[in-house]
């Protein structure tokens, strides 16, 4: 790994679209929630039918201090900015070994939102970066 300090148990590395951008502290919203529909069936009131409907996928937030792999989320970015093409990638959890837990192959990704460190002397904490993707699925590997 590069200059990140990690005295956490787990965290996730992010690769997008072939590109390793770098190990995360956390990693939130690995979700889903199927929207059911309910139909009521004429003549039988003793209950309605709960069908499923369309799948919707959360959006998932990674946070880490700033490093120089702060550069690859930078030149990311800026190429989506050029133009948007969701792309494929890979969720790792991984422990200090770097053995690994878990992958998620997340499917169709698009950055949301990249939020950049506040620079405070008064304040001691680390600089921290948060970045924020929408895709349309995922799925354990």
């Amino acid at each position: 790994m590069t200059d990140n300090i990690f005295a956490t148990s787990v965290f996730f590395k992010l690769a997008i679209g072939g590109s390793d951008l770098g190990a995360f502290h956390t990693c939130s919203g690995l979700g889903a929630e199927v929207e059911m529909e309910t139909y009521a069936e004429g003549g039988n009131n003793g209950f309605t039918w709960q069908l499923p409907g369309r799948i919707t996928w959360t959006n998932i937030t990674l946070t880490r201090p700033v490093t120089t792999d702060t550069l690859k989320i930078a030149r990311w970015l800026n190429e989506t900015i050029q133009r948007v093409e969701p792309k494929d990638g890979e969720i790792v959890a991984l422990r200090p070994d770097l053995s690994r837990i878990i992958s998620w192959q997340v499917h169709g990704i698009v950055p949301v939102r990249w939020q950049g460190p506040s620079f405070d002397p008064a304040n001691s904490q680390a600089a921290i970066e948060t970045l924020e993707i929408a895709h349309e699925g995922l799925e354990p590997s």
